[in-house]
């Protein structure tokens, strides 16, 4: 029974990371979005099986929070306001999508070799678990880093706080009142990302940032 326990959780982190790796590979945006809803829905999934597990009530909040505004209405309001603004559907990268995806591999096998060797004497479904979230964290920052266009930045900075999830559960989870206050934050933020992305596009007629070096003249 442990042993199943074990698969089925590195399982859907597992995934997570996968599907980390899809979301690196989109060029579309309503493709990306679509693919970080199934990011946020399997993240509410692993936190649902690590509720089971740990028998920790709590949990089943964070990932009902995961799931009603992770993968349903932040995914929807990003539809909406990128219909809304008529923003362009292809996505600008700052790298190409090959040499991206390598350096992800990179980044997964180094968070892999240096989570399992520092966390040697933990939990053994908890050190696996924290070492793929870490691996998370990073493909998210990687995206934000090589993504030129502000939504995918933002879907870059969510797939992030994803892995900080998946690590806070798998390390026997946080106090119910922290969780609340990380949705309600995200909540926060995204409605403040709304009202910036449709600053950017009335200022300059689009959200690529390469537009704010064209405006400061940095750019011939």
């Amino acid at each position: 029974m442990r042993g199943l326990v074990f698969d089925i959780a590195h399982l859907l982190a597992g995934s997570l990371v996968l599907i980390s790796f899809v979301m690196l590979y989109q060029d579309r945006l309503y493709a990306l979005l679509n693919v970080f809803a199934v990011h946020a829905l399997v993240l509410a999934m692993s936190v649902t099986w690590q509720a089971y597990v740990q028998n920790a009530p709590h949990l089943y909040v964070t990932a009902a929070i995961a799931l009603i505004f992770k993968a349903l209405i932040i995914p929807v309001g990003l539809h909406r306001i990128i219909r809304q603004l008529g923003i362009h559907r292809d996505i600008e990268t700052a790298v190409g999508i090959g040499p991206t995806m390598l350096a992800g591999m990179g980044l997964v096998a180094l968070s892999l070799m240096l989570m399992l060797r520092v966390t040697a004497e933990a939990d053994p479904l908890a050190r696996e678990d924290i070492a793929f979230a870490l691996s998370i964290v990073l493909l998210g920052l990687l995206m934000m880093v090589t993504r030129r266009n502000a939504v995918s930045q933002v879907v870059g900075f969510m797939s992030l706080e994803n892995g900080l999830i998946l690590a806070a559960t798998a390390a026997k989870g946080m106090p119910l009142v922290v969780e609340i206050s990380v949705a309600f934050s995200v909540l926060i933020a995204f409605i403040v990302i709304g009202v910036f992305l449709f600053r950017i596009r009335e200022r300059f007629d689009s959200v690529d940032d390469s537009a704010l070096d064209d405006y400061r003249g940095e750019r011939q």
